[in-house]
C-alpha cells in the first residue's frame, strides 16, 4: 500500500491503530483511504482540519526550519506564547510535529518527518511565503541572530530598494567567506545588487561580489571588478585592492599579459607606499609567470633594484622579496642568496600574518613562490613545512578544488626533489584527481602532469609517462604560463627515453632558446643542457661537450650540491676515463651532501660502471630501489643508445 516508504508505513499503522481498524483481510480496503492523508494533498487537508492557528504555526515552522523556537514562532505568527503552546500540542497529536525530546524539551520544534516539512512548505502560497520570509528575517535580526542566519530569508523576499537589506546581505557574505562558503557569499551579493544598493555603495557591492567569485569564477570576477573600477564610490584602499584582485582574476583566467598590464597601470597611478608595492609585486609576478616576455632580463634587473634595500619590514616588502627570490631561483643565482631572500620573506620560518595560504589580500601565490624557491635551492625541508600547511589551510577553508590540487602538486615536488619517487607519484596523482573534478586544461594540470611525467621517467616507467603526457596533452602548444618544472625540458627527456632523439633535440633546443634569452639558467628547474648534451653525445660530441661545460659554469654559480653533482655527471660523458672517474667521484660526493637521493643513485651507478666496482654497483642499485626506481640506466649507456637511429 505504501510502496515500502518507511514514513508512510509507520504513519498508516498509527492511523489504523487510532481508528481501531481490525488487522484482518477484510479491513485491507480501508487502508488506501487512510494512507492518502499521510502525504501530499491529504496531509495538507489534515493540517487544515486542525484550524487556522495550528496551520499558521506549521507554516512558520516550515519557514524558520531549525530556528523554530517558541519565541520566534510567536513573533512570526503574531500569537501569544500560550497560543503557540496550544497549537503545538494539537500538531503533535496529529503527528505533524515531532514530540519533544526527553533530554531537551526546550529544543526548537521540528516536523515528524522531512516529507511533512516539504509538503507544508509547498502548501503555502507564494505571496504568504515571501511575507513570512521577510518577517522571519527581521525576527531573527531582532533576536540577535547572525546575518548569515538571516540571509537565507532575505534571499526569498522581493527587491525593494532597502539599504538595510543590502547591509545585512553584505555582512552575511563576509560570514560565508570566513567559513569557506564563497558560493553562498556570491548568492547574497547577487541579491544585494538586485535590491539595488544606493549609488554611493553600488561599486563597493560589485567589488565584494568580484572578490567572492575570485576562487570559483574568475571570468565573472573580471566583469564585476572592471565594472566596480569604472564607477565612483571606491576609496583609494578599495581601488588598490580591486585592481590587485582584477589582476589575480585575469591571471587565473589565463590572461597573464593583461594581468601584468593591469597591475602595472594601477601601480603607476598609486602614490608610493604599501599600496603601490602591492601592485608592483603583482606586476613583477605575473610578468615572470609568462612563458615568454620581451625583456625578461630587464624586468629581473628592475625587480632587483627595487628590492635591494628591503628588510622585510612589512608584508608589501615581504611579498616583493618572495617574488625576487623566485625570480633569482629561475635565473640560477647563488642558492645561498635565494635561501636568504626566502628566509627574509617569512617570519620565524612561516608566512607572516596576512600572507598566509588562504589570505585574500595577497593571494596564495606568495607563500607558493617562497616554497618553490626553497625546493629548488636544495631546501625541501623548508618547502615541505610550507606546503603541508597549505593542504591544511585549504581543507579547513573549504578550498577543495584547484587550490588543494596545487598543494598536493607542491608536496609531490618536495618528494621528487628528495628522491622519494613513489611518494611523489602518490601526491601528484592525487593532485590530478582533485584537478580533474574542477575542469580540464587548468594551470595546475600542466604543472602536475609535468612533474608526474618527470617522476615516472625517473622510476623507469616510460610507457606510463607517455600515457600521462597524452592524457593531459602535455606538449606544444605550450600554455601562456611557465610550467613547474620547465615543460619542454621534461618533454625532451621523455622523447629521449622513447628513442626519438631528433624530436628530443628540437624540443630541447627550443627550450634553450626560450630560457637563455631571459637569463634563466637553473639546471634543475630547466635541465635542458644536461638532456641536450646527452642527446648529442653520440652524433655531435664537440657541441655536446660545450653545452655541458657551459652548464657546469652556471651550476657553479648556483652552487647547490644537486646541480653541481648533475653538472659533473654530464661533464664525465666527454672526459677521458681517468678524468671521468674523478668527475664522477666528485659528483657522488656532492650528491651525497644533497637531499637528492635519486640523482645520487644515478651518479653512483655511473661511477660503478666507470670503475667496474661490483660493490659500488650494489650500493647504487640498493639506493635506487629505496627511491622507488624500477629500472636505472647509466648515462653512458643512455648516450650510446640515443646516438643510434631508431629501428
Amino acid at each position: 500500500m505504501t510502496s515500502g516508504n518507511p514514513y508512510e508505513t509507520v504513519e498508516l499503522l498509527a492511523k489504523a491503530r487510532d481508528r481501531m481498524v481490525e488487522p484482518v483481510a477484510g479491513s485491507a480496503g480501508l487502508l488506501r483511504g487512510l494512507g492518502a492523508g499521510a502525504r501530499g494533498g491529504g496531509l495538507v487537508a489534515r493540517l487544515e482540519e486542525l484550524g487556522a492557528g495550528p496551520t499558521r504555526l506549521a507554516w512558520a515552522i516550515a519557514v524558520l526550519g531549525a530556528d523554530s523556537t517558541p519565541e520566534l514562532l510567536a513573533a512570526l505568527t503574531g500569537t501569544s506564547p500560550n497560543e503557540v503552546a496550544d497549537h503545538t500540542e494539537r500538531l503533535r497529536r496529529a503527528r505533524i510535529v515531532a514530540p519533544p525530546h526527553p533530554s531537551a524539551p526546550d529544543d526548537p520544534l521540528e516536523f515528524g518527518h522531512p516529507l511533512i516539512a516539504t509538503a507544508v512548505y509547498g502548501s503555502v502560497s507564494p505571496a504568504v511565503r515571501t511575507a513570512l520570509h521577510g518577517r522571519a528575517a527581521w525576527a531573527l535580526t531582532e533576536a540577535g541572530h547572525s546575518p548569515a542566519a538571516t540571509s537565507r530569508h532575505l534571499l526569498e523576499v522581493h527587491p525593494d530598494e532597502d539599504e538595510s537589506v543590502v547591509r545585512l546581505l553584505r555582512a552575511a557574505a563576509v560570514e560565508h567567506l570566513a567559513v569557506g562558503a564563497p558560493d553562498a557569499a556570491r548568492r547574497c551579493l547577487d541579491r544585494a545588487l538586485a535590491e539595488p544598493p544606493h549609488p554611493d555603495t553600488y561599486a563597493a557591492v560589485l567589488y565584494e561580489l568580484g572578490c567572492a567569485s575570485l576562487l570559483t569564477a574568475p571570468a565573472a570576477t573580471v566583469r564585476h571588478l572592471r565594472s566596480a573600477l569604472d564607477l565612483p564610490g571606491l576609496d583609494d584602499a578599495l581601488r588598490i585592492d580591486a585592481t590587485h584582485r582584477l589582476a589575480q582574476a585575469l591571471a587565473h583566467n589565463n590572461q597573464l599579459q593583461e594581468a601584468a598590464r593591469t597591475a602595472a597601470a594601477g601601480a603607476t597611478r598609486t602614490p608610493p607606499g604599501t599600496g603601490r608595492r602591492r601592485l608592483q609585486a603583482a606586476h613583477f609576478m605575473f610578468e615572470g609567470f609568462q612563458a615568454a616576455e620581451e625583456n625578461g632580463i630587464g624586468r629581473s634587473r628592475r625587480l632587483d633594484e627595487l628590492t635591494a634595500e628591503f628588510t622585510g619590514a612589512d608584508n608589501s616588502e615581504r611579498a616583493l622579496i618572495a617574488v625576487r627570490a623566485f625570480d633569482g631561483m629561475l635565473r640560477g643565482e647563488p642558492a645561498a642568496e635565494v635561501v636568504r631572500l626566502c628566509d627574509l620573506a617569512l617570519v620565524d620560518g612561516v608566512p607572516a600574518a596576512g600572507l598566509g595560504w588562504t589570505d585574500l589580500i595577497w593571494g596564495f601565490e606568495i607563500p607558493a613562490l617562497t616554497g618553490i624557491a626553497y625546493a629548488f635551492a636544495d631546501r625541501p625541508d623548508r618547502a615541505e613545512a610550507l606546503f603541508g600547511e597549505a593542504v591544511r589551510a585549504f581543507e579547513i577553508s573549504g578550498w577543495s578544488g584547484a587550490h588543494l590540487a596545487f598543494a598536493h602538486t607542491l608536496l609531490g615536488l618536495v618528494h621528487r626533489r628528495r628522491g622519494n619517487l613513489s611518494g611523489a607519484q602518490h601526491y601528484l596523482e592525487e593532485g590530478l584527481r582533485l584537478a580533474d573534478r574542477v575542469g580540464t586544461g587548468l594551470p595546475v594540470h600542466w604543472d602536475t602532469a609535468c612533474l608526474l611525467v618527470d617522476t615516472l621517467l625517473a622510476r623507469g616507467r616510460t610507457a606510463e609517462a607517455r600515457g600521462v603526457a597524452d592524457r593531459y596533452a602535455f606538449g606544444p602548444p605550450w600554455p601562456g604560463a611557465v610550467v613547474l618544472p620547465d615543460g619542454p625540458s621534461v618533454l625532451g627527456r621523455l622523447l629521449l627515453a622513447e628513442g626519438r632523439r631528433e624530436e628530443a633535440v628540437r624540443t630541447l633546443e627550443a627550450a634553450a632558446e626560450a630560457l637563455t634569452v631571459r637569463g634563466r639558467h637553473h639546471g634543475i628547474w630547466a635541465p635542458w643542457p644536461f638532456e641536450l648534451a646527452r642527446a648529442l653525445a653520440g652524433t655531435d660530441p664537440d657541441r655536446a661537450a660545450r653545452i655541458a661545460a657551459e652548464a657546469h659554469v652556471h651550476a657553479e654559480r648556483l652552487g647547490t650540491p644537486t646541480v653541481m653533482g648533475e653538472a659533473l655527471r654530464c661533464l664525465a660523458l666527454f672526459a677521458e676515463p681517468a678524468e671521468a672517474r674523478d668527475l664522477l667521484t666528485r659528483a657522488v660526493a656532492h650528491l651525497a651532501e644533497s637531499p637528492s637521493r635519486y640523482e645520487e643513485a644515478r651518479a653512483r651507478l655511473d661511477l660503478a660502471h666507470a670503475t667496474g666496482s661490483a660493490t659500488a654497483l650494489a650500493e647504487a642499485t640498493s639506493l635506487a630501489a629505496a627511491c622507488g626506481v624500477d629500472t636505472l640506466t647509466s648515462d653512458a649507456v643512455t648516450a650510446r643508445a640515443s646516438s643510434r637511429p631508431p629501428e
